[in-house]
């Protein structure tokens, strides 16, 4: 049942509805992977890793929410379940346990790397059938960018 109507075609909404509840599983993944890591990590970076993790986490919050909103306005019911983030996830799981900045650094930047991998297939397959979701992930995509580079300055 679709009690919200889009103005996008049934198939667009579909493409559509696909690459935003791909972006949200892995959003609500990567918020808690770098949650884990945070409440862990140790090292003589503990301090400014710690607080790097903490802006990973709002991005990757707060577009969970917008991302989430965009499904729901075309008519698309956003799944952030438990169970669903679970089994559609790209990102790897992560060790439990004190972790070392080191391997913190290593952990975000393979999680980053698979969603933004994503990130950009959504906004490949989003271009024609939805130019607004597209401009959403195309933000996302400059901010997760923008945290892989910074954490992978802290790889060197």
């Amino acid at each position: 049942m679709t009690v919200v109507k889009s103005t996008l075609p049934e198939a667009d909404r579909k493409i559509v509805g696909e690459a935003l509840q791909h972006t949200l599983t892995d959003l609500i993944d990567l918020s808690l992977v770098a949650k884990q890591v945070h409440w862990n990590v140790i090292g003589a970076r503990f301090r400014s890793v710690h607080l790097q993790l903490d802006d990973v986490v709002t991005t990757a919050r707060t577009y969970a929410d917008t991302v989430a909103e965009r499904a729901a306005a075309i008519g698309v019911t956003p799944d952030g379940r438990a169970g669903t983030v679970s089994k559609s996830s790209r990102i790897d799981e992560v060790p439990d346990g004190w972790i070392k900045d080191e391997k913190v650094v290593a952990v975000m930047i393979a999680a980053l790397d698979a969603v933004i991998r994503r990130v950009r297939q959504g906004i490949g397959t989003t271009e024609k059938p939805d130019p607004v979701s597209q401009d959403i992930l195309i933000g996302l995509a400059a901010e997760l960018e923008k945290h892989h580079w910074m954490f992978q300055a802290e790889n060197v």
